[in-house]
């Protein structure tokens, strides 16, 4: 059998970033990138907007890099990482004896950034005594660290970047607005992968070429990329060829060692699944039959997200520790968007799936956040 591999174009773009490697090939990314350059070369903050998976950290760097910060400290952070209490002691530093287990002064990220850049990325998971204690930093008034009884000043260029909807988070009263205007003085929209397929093969090509046979992607592979509507976007596709890599074993990779569905959804209005094994294997799902039991053949009326949640979790039979692995997330991101969509639990047999607690995560989940926090700051 001939194959042919795909040779990644004369005029694709490739920029290092701070230990990333950015590359595109799409008019939608060299416009992006156009404009982060005249972006970054002035002090305004810069807030990156996006869905997961899209990229929004290597435009963070971007921003970095061609500034005149540039050869100044780069300090990057999430701020849906810790609980509160964690949060602002991270940020802010503290003293010795400021609570139980300081036993030493510990800086804190905005003193750590001096005169650099701050990267907060999943700014929206801001808890709103955080939020306003931000704001007056921004603003330039001096704030004392935990525990601390000296005021300290700082100058930072803060970039935060998140793939919440923060304008509906203002009216919905879950995001301050003085903070919000003050943080998107300049907006970049990173563009779903989906609207950038151009940029498919290079960045297969940069996924691929870490690997020591360096595989390449034959047409019907590169085919069956184009044709897959990526709503994990950038973060989905490199697990994909990972995988994909390991399946072919050196070989060039074809179509079959992707493992994408046959049948896709499109991204607007009510999505049917089709043609995925796995899933009507282990939900049991039986298409033809659709009109005898609705929940045979899944349909959601939501964005591609929602979608993507729905059909992982209920790949991993609601284990949300594997469902997070598989979404390139952690479990409590994953948390807060079961508790957001409400109604993705496993769908078995054909039974309704139940909603999820509406009024905060149920008292089990809450226990295994408690028992996962403690295990990464034992």
């Amino acid at each position: 059998m001939v194959m042919t591999a795909i040779r990644m174009s004369a005029r694709t773009e490739r920029v290092e970033l701070l230990g990333l490697t950015a590359v595109y090939a799409s008019p939608a990314m060299r416009s992006l990138f156009q404009l982060v350059e005249r972006v970054a070369r002035s002090q305004a903050a810069v807030l990156i907007l996006g869905e997961s998976g899209t990229g929004k950290e290597i435009v963070a760097r971007a921003v970095h890099t061609f500034s005149l910060r540039c050869s100044r400290p780069w300090v990057d952070f999430s701020c849906g990482a810790l609980p509160e209490h964690l949060l602002e002691s991270e940020l802010f530093g503290y003293e010795r004896g400021a609570f139980s287990g300081a036993v030493t002064a510990k800086p804190g990220l905005f003193e750590l950034a001096h005169t650099g850049t701050l990267f907060l990325d999943e700014v929206g998971e801001l808890d709103p005594r955080m939020q306003v204690k931000l704001l007056r930093v921004l603003d330039g008034v001096p704030y004392y660290r935990l525990g601390g009884t000296k005021k300290v000043q700082v100058d930072v260029r803060i970039v935060a970047a998140t793939n919440a909807d923060l304008e509906r988070a203002v009216e919905q009263g879950r995001f301050r607005s003085d903070l919000y205007h003050r943080l998107s003085q300049v907006v970049l929209r990173v563009p779903p992968l989906r609207e950038r397929r151009e940029d498919l093969a290079p960045l297969a090509e940069l996924f691929l070429s870490g690997y020591e046979a360096s595989p390449k992607l034959t047409r019907s592979a590169l085919a069956a990329l184009e044709r897959y509507h990526w709503p994990g976007n950038v973060r989905e596709l490199r697990n994909v060829l990972t995988r994909a890599a390991l399946a072919a074993g050196g070989a060039p990779i074809e179509a079959s060692h992707l493992g994408l569905p046959v049948v896709l959804p499109e991204p607007q209005g009510a999505v049917t699944l089709r043609g995925l094994d796995w899933l009507e294997r282990e939900a049991d799902l039986k298409i033809e039959a659709q009109d005898k039991n609705p929940w045979t053949s899944l349909k959601i009326n939501a964005d591609p997200d929602q979608f993507h949640f729905a059909v992982v979790t209920d790949r991993t039979g609601g284990h949300r520790e594997k469902a997070a692995a598989l979404l390139g997330i952690s479990r409590r991101t994953l948390s807060r968007k079961l508790k957001l969509y409400g109604n993705l639990q496993p769908f078995r047999n054909g039974a309704r799936p139940e909603p999820l607690p509406r009024n905060g995560i149920g008292p089990e989940e809450r226990l295994e956040d408690e028992r996962e926090l403690a295990g990464k700051t034992a």
